[in-house]
């Protein structure tokens, strides 16, 4: 089994609402996405509007993977640099495999196919993310062809007493 990647899929309510459950899952399975267990649709959901706003203008794009049975099992949002001396990289955002689909290959391949969408890009030569320390994901990242570039020691406050570098991971198209 494999997932089917989208670009730019339509919008619509059930794919709003799979990404919803999707982040929310993600996030209380402990998913470096921006929460913190336990997190509930509610708390999620205006960050949701602000991707889908900066879609809406143009800012972002959306990559989707839906499993066999048509759920969003996956995405990534690749977000144009709008500073006119980096217009040559993106950024990548919330990147998640739903945790029922993840140890079978598909980070890797969500990775591939959003370097895939990023070489259709007129200009981009480069993703750039950040990832949480802690968790391995660097290494991870890394194993997909991204290389650390920068680190902020102490940057992200998952809780009282425990802070988090955040890590600036960079893949060159070329």
């Amino acid at each position: 089994m494999s997932l089917t990647f989208t670009l730019d899929p339509a919008v619509t309510p059930e794919l709003r609402d799979g990404i919803l459950d999707l982040w929310t899952d993600v996030s209380n399975a402990g998913g470096s996405v921006g929460f913190v267990p336990p997190v509930d649709r509610d708390a999620i959901r205006p960050e949701l509007v602000k991707h889908l706003a900066a879609m809406a203008e143009g800012r972002t794009r959306l990559l989707v993977g839906h499993d066999t049975d048509g759920a969003v099992a996956a995405t990534a949002f690749l977000t144009l640099n709008t500073h006119r001396l980096m217009v040559h990289w993106l950024w990548l955002y919330t990147v998640m495999v739903h945790p029922r689909h993840q140890g079978r290959g598909y980070g890797r391949d969500l990775l591939a196919a959003a370097a895939d969408a990023a070489r259709t890009l007129d200009g981009i030569e480069a993703v750039r993310l950040t990832c949480r320390g802690g968790v391995g994901l660097e290494r991870f990242y890394a194993s997909c062809g991204y290389k650390e570039v920068g680190r902020i020691p102490a940057a992200i406050r998952v809780a009282h007493g425990d802070d988090r570098d955040d890590i600036i991971m960079l893949l060159s198209l070329d």
